[in-house]
């Protein structure tokens, strides 16, 4: 059985593409063949063609999507970048294809089943953890892929879930309660996780994370 195809979306500066290297890395590390796609061309058929598929991190969700007016220190992805990545997301969805979001990628999905944001933790929020450097800890409860107790990830994020996406059930919360992780209990394989597993290395929860979502996408060549 040949290794598992793995869609990335991309984001764009300039004349260029671009994606965090880790993202690539980690699928090779699991076992996947990463696909990097770019913003542009047919959703069904990029999601013919991967076996599963990883929105990773990076700038803000515009609250336009969740109809909220722009707060002044959001960074937003363009549109393009989110509308492409939302269709994706409901192209690959209806071939029960297997989905992983990170960072920008959960809270995306979050919206795309009509959830919605904090904009900014910091100012809107009191919070006894600083989510934006360093490391915290996280709790998982009961879930059907990832080991139940108390771990410590990586925190680079100043946005979070206010309000959680329809049929989504969270399954991992920060010491301050905001949620670190969630899934949908009524599909195969869909996770999102606020923290960035691509980033720990020998880390024995990103690779279990990792791991189930290659096997997951495994089984829907």
């Amino acid at each position: 059985m040949g290794r598992p195809i793995i869609g990335i979306t991309t984001d764009s500066e300039g004349e260029y593409l671009k994606v965090k290297h880790q993202y690539p890395d980690a699928i090779t590390k699991a076992g996947g063949v990463p696909f990097l796609i770019p913003l542009s061309g047919s959703t069904a058929f990029y999601s013919e063609r991967i076996n599963g598929l990883l929105i990773p991190g990076g700038n803000d969700l515009d609250p336009f999507y969740y109809n909220e007016p722009m707060l002044s220190n959001v960074k937003p992805v363009s549109r393009k970048k989110s509308d492409f990545e939302i269709s994706l997301l409901k192209e690959i969805m209806s071939l029960h294809k297997p989905v992983l979001g990170i960072c920008y990628g959960m809270q995306l999905i979050n919206v795309a089943f009509g959830g919605t944001l904090f904009q900014d933790i910091e100012s809107q929020l009191s919070v006894e953890i600083n989510h934006k450097k360093d490391y915290h800890i996280i709790v998982i409860t009961e879930n059907r892929f990832l080991e139940k107790g108390r771990f410590s990830v990586n925190s680079t994020h100043h946005q979070a879930i206010k309000k959680l996406g329809s049929g989504l059930s969270a399954f991992a919360y920060s010491n301050d309660n905001l949620i670190e992780a969630f899934y949908k209990d009524d599909y195969p394989f869909l996770i999102g996780v606020q923290w960035h597993p691509e980033r720990l290395k020998d880390n024995e929860l990103s690779t279990s994370l990792f791991k189930f979502f290659l096997e997951a996408s495994t089984d829907t060549k």
